[in-house]
């Protein structure tokens, strides 16, 4: 077997752990570490997942904002020691693996729609609660409390 794709192979299992689950579509917050001189310091740079290169340890992921009016794309390799955190600001609901459609288009056009069961927005079957399960004084509070 090749060294270096095992290796790779091998790179990309042990940080996989770190990154979040992310696709095209979704709105992310990276954080990635700038050094400056002697200083460093954390930026942030929100924007949505236009694309995504799944490629072992050579995967990357590119992410598009409008910073005062100009579109800024900026590619990031997945497992770069300079990334401190990802995070997923909200899921979006989207049909392609690449959004490149996305440079071409300016305000409503270039909205996407939010996941309806995304971050958890959903109620499990066993998270509703019957009114029996209410205990008796909270009911008899909240009827009191209520304006009439």
């Amino acid at each position: 077997m090749n060294i270096i794709a095992e290796l790779n192979r091998e790179t990309a299992a042990a940080k996989a752990a770190s990154v979040p689950e992310f696709g095209a579509g979704d709105t992310l917050r990276v954080h990635v570490s700038v050094k400056e001189g002697d200083k460093a310091r954390v930026q942030i740079f929100e924007g949505i997942c236009i694309a995504r290169n799944n490629r072992a340890a050579g995967s990357s992921f590119t992410v598009r904002k409008l910073s005062f009016g100009e579109g800024v794309e900026r590619v990031f390799p997945l497992f770069s020691p300079v990334l401190d955190k990802i995070e997923v600001v909200r899921r979006g609901d989207v049909r392609r693996s690449k959004l490149y459609y996305l440079r071409g288009r300016t305000g409503k056009s270039a909205r996407i729609m939010e996941k309806a069961r995304a971050m958890g927005l959903v109620a499990k079957a066993g998270d509703v609660a019957v009114a029996s399960d209410v205990a008796p004084e909270l009911a008899a509070a909240e009827t009191a409390a209520a304006p009439q």
